[in-house]
């Protein structure tokens, strides 16, 4: 009588789960097809309006057509891309592009832009992941290359470590003077419950295909083996970071070596020591973006788009996804260009 119970229950509760996840599928459905028809009519509204305009302009003069074109018409101006918060690549179960790949359309998308003539990455990070950060350094550096548009770095409040490295492919660097910067290094953090685990009776057993397989394991100390590979990959990284800042702000390597030892710096320090190339607030790095450009200062400002139903995706997302995966894998430990205090 228990056994039927229990599995009367057991197919409630599947039977409930299963009628919750169809309502948000249903209305996921619903919600991308309105994205769809909302699209569609844009197109065709953008359409006969540019019709109308062609049409209407046929009749006018030259002045007048100007005077129409500067007011109507998209100007040429600076792109301003958000680079907030810790930097890592996204879930591969999130509904849109979300993190460092992210960062990379956009990136992508301005300097596709004809009417973008130069790139504000606008950073307020502490860094993150080895892999995000080179991934979004690597975008700048082939965006420069093949447009040979100007990029420029803001930092807002904090950008270091990894925040820094990405400003180090930009042509100019713009920081508050109390912005919090620098924090050149590599950090790989691991935990030891190992202590914890014998006071509570608990035991991990492992079966491996290799000797290291389990190496990073928070239920054991650490072997000096062990150690010395950790070490050569932090080394590794490391020497990437020194790389790209010493050629981004043409500074020898090994008097960069002096200051890269994970140490942080205002923004008036990281002035004196070449790290940053003025001192200004968000105005001030457009025009800096805009004299590089051609446009001169004050230039029009274009923000990378922002995708139409981000926040209710997030939303939905969160809801839907939360319980089958580890956001970011921020739970497992890896190679990070991080400022430690965040």
């Amino acid at each position: 009588m228990e056994n039927l119970d229990i599995n009367n229950n057991e197919q409630k509760n599947q039977k409930n789960e299963n009628k919750n996840l169809f309502s948000a599928k249903f209305w996921l459905i619903i919600l991308s097809v309105f994205y769809i028809i909302s699209i569609i009519q844009g197109f065709v509204i953008i359409s006969k309006k540019e019709a109308q305009v062609s049409k209407f302009k046929n009749g006018l003069t030259e002045s007048e057509k100007d005077l129409i074109s500067s007011t109507f018409i998209e100007k040429e101006s600076v792109g301003i891309i958000p680079v907030y918060g810790a930097i890592y690549q996204d879930s591969s179960s999130s509904f849109v592009e979300r993190g460092s790949q992210l960062i990379v359309s956009k990136i992508n998308q301005l300097a596709k832009d004809k009417k973008i003539k130069a790139v504000l990455l606008d950073i307020n990070s502490p860094g993150g992941s080895v892999a995000a950060v080179q991934e979004i350094y690597s975008a700048i550096k082939k965006a420069k290359e093949q447009t040979k548009k100007p990029f420029v770095a803001r930092f807002g409040e904090v950008s270091a470590s990894g925040g820094y490295y990405i400003a180090s492919a930009c042509d100019k660097i713009v920081a508050q003077s109390g912005t919090i910067t620098g924090s050149i290094g590599v950090i790989f953090s691991l935990g030891n419950i190992e202590g914890l685990f014998k006071k509570i009776g608990v035991k991990s057993e492992v079966v491996k295909s290799g000797r290291y397989k389990d190496m990073g394991s928070m239920t054991r100390e650490m072997s000096k083996e062990e150690r010395e590979i950790l070490q050569s990959m932090i080394n590794d990284s490391y020497e990437s970071f020194l790389n790209a800042v010493s050629q981004g702000r043409n500074i020898p390597k090994e008097k960069l070596k002096d200051i890269a030892d994970g140490r942080v710096f205002t923004g008036n320090q990281a002035l004196r020591l070449g790290l940053i190339d003025k001192i200004g607030d968000l105005q001030d790095a457009i025009d800096e973006a805009g004299i590089l450009s051609g446009l001169g200062k004050n230039p029009p400002v274009k923000k990378a788009k922002k995708y139409a139903l981000d926040s209710l995706i997030d939303i939905l997302d969160s809801k839907l996804a939360l319980p089958f995966l580890n956001k970011n894998s921020l739970n497992s430990p890896m190679l990070e260009y991080r400022w430690e205090s965040f």
